[in-house]
């Protein structure tokens, strides 16, 4: 038994990646404050997020920048959750974990992060932290040649990501 409470090395539940988005809505002044405390909060150049569909109500056209995000994956992916963490007060709602195992949370305001302090240029500005589960062995089914599908129990189930979090990161999870 690992101290995440599996047994076997195939059977143990990592961090895939987590992903940091802000959306604006819109493209200019207000995307680049965007870009700007991503890069200080992660130290990673973030990467620009385009509109699927055009919303005449919004004035959203179709591939119109309209927010942004950064991917981190092993090591950093870790400290940063950690850090996310921190700012919830280690508190998590069951509600956020889908039934793969994944989570996300949003963050009402970067200063909140240790560190931070206000800038009046850039304002108050919130953020998501989506972060993916995974086991070993996931790369069969999501490979270019020859993919396979992913047998059940290889699958991380809502339960395992709950407990996952509450040894991993020493979250407590509220109903």
């Amino acid at each position: 038994m690992t101290k995440t409470g599996a047994s076997g090395k195939m059977r143990i539940i990592r961090v895939q990646k987590a992903v940091i988005n802000i959306g604006v809505g819109e493209a200019g002044e207000n995307l680049e404050k965007a870009e700007k405390v991503l890069a200080m909060l992660t130290k990673v150049t973030p990467v620009r997020t385009a509109s699927k569909t055009t919303n005449r109500d919004w004035g959203i056209r179709k591939g119109m920048p309209i927010g942004c995000k950064v991917t981190l994956r092993h090591k950093e992916a870790e400290e940063f959750i950690t850090r996310a963490f921190w700012v919830k007060e280690n508190k998590i709602a069951d509600y956020s974990f889908d039934q793969e195992g994944n989570f996300s949370f949003g963050i009402s305001d970067y200063t909140d992060f240790e560190g931070m302090k206000y800038d009046p240029q850039i304002g108050i500005l919130g953020l998501d932290v989506c972060v993916t589960l995974t086991r070993p062995g996931r790369r069969v089914a999501d490979r270019n040649i020859s993919p396979r599908k992913l047998s059940p129990k290889q699958r991380v189930t809502k339960e395992e990501g709950i407990t996952f979090v509450k040894n991993k990161f020493k979250v407590e999870v509220v109903s």
